[in-house]
């Protein structure tokens, strides 16, 4: 990817489920899985998101099934450190990136609730898991780089002879490298992401926010010699006219307040998460913000999640995706509230009309240099 492309990521999952779709029968839908990586795929996005959930079905085998059912979208494998060693994960990555024929990336969470961590046994504090996903970053990458076992003991991990006779089919300086996708906006997940982080993910923040967020974490990999990409989260809602992606806007809200109150959530959220805070900030300052970001679904449930949206007709919408571009925003992640179907939507404009305006920005500043 050069300097000046603009990469799409959506999101795919083991079923249909959102805000305003409750989830029906099995985890797990083979079929459903397979026609979402598809669309995707065919949609015109260069990776896709399998996010990883306390309760729900496992991410690397979820992206092992959507890799064998397409040819060349890439994937983006939500992975939480502490669970798997990290040797481990080092094999599994590199296996699953020769089997995916050097698709895979990896976004590191290190985990915003305690409550989520505990389902699975994780007892460390939110700045503890940080200084423990320092180390099992180190580690992943000498376990690539090594070409003869090595001994590691660190403050939370302890290995003799580690080795990995499997390394990653992609490269990074000429060494074997899975690409790093980084989310966490506290300080103790900034100096952690200036350190390791490829790509550099925040939720869909106002431009004004985006700006002090990404200098920071520019001015943290400075520090080490590294420059980093960043990524940016929205859910666009289109329509052919802006009156009617408002009405539409309108409707997501009230059907997503009337599924919460069926199934009996109340506000709230992974209040440790600093990107949690930094949306419900956003939303206290207006439902609409900006050129067309809309936070009211972030504040309705209590900033969970990637939330806030992008509404318009899709040239309105890919102009707002510029600003952050603008910024030095060269992925967005986008993601649909009925998710099949908008996911083919985006390709049918927004996902071209914004590469062509990006172009045409390149363009315009190589003339001006």
């Amino acid at each position: 990817m050069s300097q000046n492309d603009v990469e799409f990521i959506g999101m795919i999952q083991g079923q249909k489920v959102s805000e305003i779709h409750a989830a029906k029968g099995p985890a797990i839908d083979r079929d459903y899985v397979r026609a979402f990586a598809q669309a995707h795929e065919n949609a015109g996005f260069d990776r896709v998101l399998v996010p990883h959930h306390s309760t729900g079905p496992d991410a690397t085998l979820t992206v092992a099934h959507a890799a064998s059912v397409t040819e060349r979208i890439h994937f983006m494998l939500a992975h939480r450190p502490g669970f798997v060693a990290p040797t481990l994960a080092a094999r599994q990555f590199a296996s699953l990136d020769q089997f995916s024929g050097g698709r895979l990336g990896v976004h590191y969470i290190s985990g915003g609730s305690d409550e989520e961590q505990r389902r699975d046994g994780d007892w460390l504090g939110h700045d503890q898991r940080y200084a423990r996903t320092d180390e099992y970053l180190d580690v992943l990458h000498k376990v690539w780089a090594a070409d003869k076992p090595f001994d590691h003991e660190g403050a939370h991990y302890r290995f003799q002879n580690a080795f990995s006779e499997v390394k990653p089919v992609q490269t990074r300086n000429g060494r074997p490298h899975v690409p790093v996708y980084f989310g966490g906006a506290s300080e103790a997940a900034i100096p952690v992401a200036g350190k390791y982080a490829d790509v550099y993910a925040l939720w869909g923040e106002s431009l004004d926010q985006a700006r002090e967020l990404t200098a920071r974490v520019r001015a943290e990999a400075a520090k080490h010699g590294r420059s980093v990409r960043f990524s940016v989260s929205f859910r666009p809602i289109l329509a052919e006219t802006e009156e009617a992606a408002w009405a539409r806007a309108d409707g997501i809200l009230a059907e997503t307040k009337r599924l919460r109150v069926v199934q009996g959530y109340n506000r709230g959220g992974p209040q440790q998460s600093e990107g949690a805070k930094r949306l419900l900030a956003a939303a206290e300052k207006g439902t609409r913000l900006d050129k067309r970001l809309w936070t009211a679904v972030a504040q309705e449930i209590g900033g969970r999640s990637n939330s806030t949206a992008l509404v318009g007709t899709p040239e309105q919408v890919a102009d707002a995706l510029l600003d952050y571009y603008d910024l030095g925003v060269t992925t967005f992640l986008i993601r649909g509230f009925d998710p099949l179907e908008d996911a083919i939507d985006y390709g049918r404009e927004l996902i071209p009309r914004t590469r062509e305006l990006v172009a045409q920005r390149a363009q315009s500043q190589r003339k001006a240099a």
